[in-house]
């Protein structure tokens, strides 16, 4: 099946793109859907912006995994994510493989995990307690997605830099540091949406970015507070699990619960993997080929063509899911035996696959986990009535 063969549901892809700004991603999945997984969009008339888009998981095991010497990051993406500077998100060959050995062994090791877990605790205490118990005590709204910002930026620069700008404060101070990397992430999807002869003529600007920890936490955060908030009986169970399983200690408020308690708790991890199933935070990938190809699902792929897999619609594939591939269904991740079931990488995506698997994935469970059972032993959020929920074409999803 060459290119040229499935182009039909993309020839009005410039102005369908514009009809449907409000609702990108879902946009993207309802063709997705339509073409068996894979499609191309086809760009400006005036640019070589025509992507591949994907979210097949044969052909996302193929890129991520069997093929994995033919498809990079590629020069369009270092280029459209240039602040970021040759880090390990961006780069390819040797250098990606010394910096991924240097993450692989900071990560990995005890006195990480150790200061991981003091840095939580300490912004948990004198940070997000504070602001949940005042917004409790005066009955007043709060901003569930921009707290958890803030925080995850606070504990980001504390874990990395030793510095907490303590932006999660009951002031919430502007962050110059916080919003240009906003700033930063709106460009490069700018930059997707543009040629490069344009944007590149827009480029008088350039900043260090501390570091990547940010938004994927708080992202998927937000996204299961909304959905617990939205589904009592998930809360429910949670606490049940809670209840049953962490007995000691449990009695009172402010508690604080530790790496080995959360481990302990099947239905919470279920949940998470649920809410990072329908709501990844970086709900898109890019790749480029190096050389020709066929992907399993028999699309022709020429040397440097751009690839975008979509994990905000892998999601929403029912190929993968079954039927209730839309409900909100945390039993779905445990099995018989009570114990998380396991998922091909290829198929929930959330972390990637293959040797670029995210090295942050446990540091990631344990953060959530962590957060997300203070959060819910302490206090009960509630979803104000009537609140708008909009999308945010961004590189993390809110």
């Amino acid at each position: 099946m060459g290119i040229s063969t499935y182009q039909l549901a993309c020839s009005r892809d410039v102005p369908q793109l514009s009809w449907n700004s409000y609702r990108l991603h879902d946009f993207f999945t309802c063709i997705l859907q339509q073409s068996q997984g894979t499609f191309l969009f086809k760009g400006h008339w005036f640019g070589d912006k025509d992507f591949v888009f994907t979210s097949d998981s044969m052909n996302i095991h193929h890129i991520l995994s069997k093929n994995f010497a033919n498809y990079h990051k590629g020069e369009d993406f270092r280029e459209i994510f240039e602040p970021m500077g040759d880090g390990i998100f961006i780069s390819d060959s040797d250098n990606w493989r010394n910096l991924r050995r240097i993450f692989h062994s900071v990560l990995k090791s005890r006195r990480f995990e150790l200061a991981a877990k003091n840095t939580m605790e300490q912004k948990i205490l004198n940070g997000l307690f504070p602001i949940l118990k005042n917004a409790s005590m005066l009955a007043s709204e709060v901003d569930i997605q921009d707290v958890l910002k803030r925080f995850m930026f606070d504990n980001i620069c504390l874990l990395v830099l030793g510095l907490d700008p303590n932006s999660l404060s009951p002031e919430f101070p502007h962050i110059p540091c916080a919003k240009a990397y906003d700033d930063m992430s709106e460009a490069a999807i700018y930059r997707h949406t543009l040629p490069g002869s344009i944007w590149k003529l827009q480029r008088d600007t350039a900043f260090n970015l501390l570091a990547a920890g940010r938004d994927t936490v708080a992202a998927g955060l937000a996204w299961f507070f909304w959905l617990v908030a939205t589904h009592p009986f998930v809360e429910k169970k949670i606490l049940e699990e809670m209840e049953a399983n962490l007995r000691e200690g449990t009695g009172g408020k402010w508690k604080i619960f530790s790496i080995e308690e959360v481990s302990k708790l099947v239905y919470l991890h279920a949940v998470i993997c649920e809410t990072l199933r329908l709501y990844p935070p970086v709900p898109f990938e890019h790749k480029a080929s190096v050389g020709p190809d066929i992907l399993p699902s028999g699309h022709q792929i020429p040397g440097n063509m751009k690839i975008i897999y979509c994990l905000y619609s892998m999601g929403r594939m029912e190929d993968i899911w079954g039927k209730d591939f839309l409900e909100f269904k945390p039993e779905r991740w445990i099995s018989e035996s009570g114990e998380i079931k396991h998922v091909p990488s290829y198929k929930f995506i959330t972390f990637n696959a293959g040797p670029r698997t995210c090295l942050g994935k446990d540091l990631t469970f344990l953060q959530m986990k962590t957060v997300a059972s203070t959060v819910l032993w302490n206090f009960s959020l509630q979803v104000v009535e009537n609140h708008p929920l909009v999308q945010v074409f961004l590189v993390t999803f809110y």
